[in-house]
């Protein structure tokens, strides 16, 4: 195996570059059918919601995409199957994989207030994906999901990522996370599988008098039962720990003062 993935290199990481080309350049609505054409299989289950028409007159939000969370590439898969772009709030991403990026994607604070104001106004404008758990994972578990987000909105939708590689994992807790995207696309015939769970009913919501941890438990029990994982406690700090040996941040100096990011 060691041999192979030595031979494979030359050809994989060209071959890499160009599916994050196509996924980059093309329009959303044909890069369903481009991925497929270089070998990277997009399997579409259950019945995706239409785009929700907002404007500042009805005061229509927008629908909240809640997703299990396997690689950086979730939200832009998320979008290949819908076959349009859909923006991603994101807990920190390389600025690599934000150029290269096809869909829009803004930063999270880690200050509640903020967030919270920041997706709000997202929604305002259109639909928006989020991963709750914070960090991806490799293993079949869910980590704990972050409850903010049933606070904001009702219209949610659970969103089910599996994916499959067979000679490069597209996650790393040490090394670059700018690297992930082409580690995933380095493999020969990655595939990634997006499940459209049913809308949360009303009465699942915050706006039946729901807990926001109750939402984000219920969610993240109705993803797990779709993919067979099991619910988990842990946090994305309680990955780093274990994977990285420390809690997860990093810290950028600016001309001004240190800030501290999320991993």
């Amino acid at each position: 195996m060691a041999l192979l993935i030595i031979l494979w290199i030359p050809i994989g990481f060209p071959l890499a570059c160009l599916r994050i080309a196509a996924g980059s350049l093309l329009p959303m609505k044909i890069v369903y059918y481009a991925f497929k054409v270089l070998g990277v299989r997009v399997i579409v289950k259950g019945t995706p919601p239409p785009p929700v028409e907002t404007s500042k007159t009805n005061h229509q939000s927008g629908v909240l995409f809640i997703c299990s969370h396997r690689t950086l590439l979730d939200p832009i898969f998320l979008s290949t199957a819908l076959g349009r772009a859909i923006p991603a709030v994101t807990y920190s991403v390389s600025r690599l994989s934000e150029i290269i990026s096809p869909i829009k994607t803004v930063r999270l604070s880690r200050d509640r207030a903020t967030d919270a104001s920041m997706i709000k106004k997202l929604l305002q404008e259109g639909d928006l994906a989020i991963c709750p758990e914070g960090t991806t994972c490799r293993e079949p578990f869910l980590l704990r999901f972050s409850a903010l987000f049933a606070e904001l909105t009702d219209e949610l939708v659970p969103v089910a990522m599996v994916n499959r590689m067979s000679m490069f994992h597209g996650t790393t807790a040490r090394g670059w996370k700018g690297m992930d995207p082409f580690y995933f696309f380095m493999n020969p015939s990655p595939v990634y599988e997006v499940t459209f769970l049913n809308k949360l009913p009303k009465e699942l919501t915050c706006g039946s008098q729901k807990s926001s941890h109750e939402v984000a438990n219920y969610i993240q029990r109705v993803i797990a039962s779709t993919l067979s994982y099991e619910c988990t406690s842990f946090t994305r700090r309680d990955k780093y720990r274990a994977l990285a040996g420390n809690d997860g941040t990093v810290v950028e100096k600016t001309n001004k003062a240190n800030k501290v990011m999320g991993c």
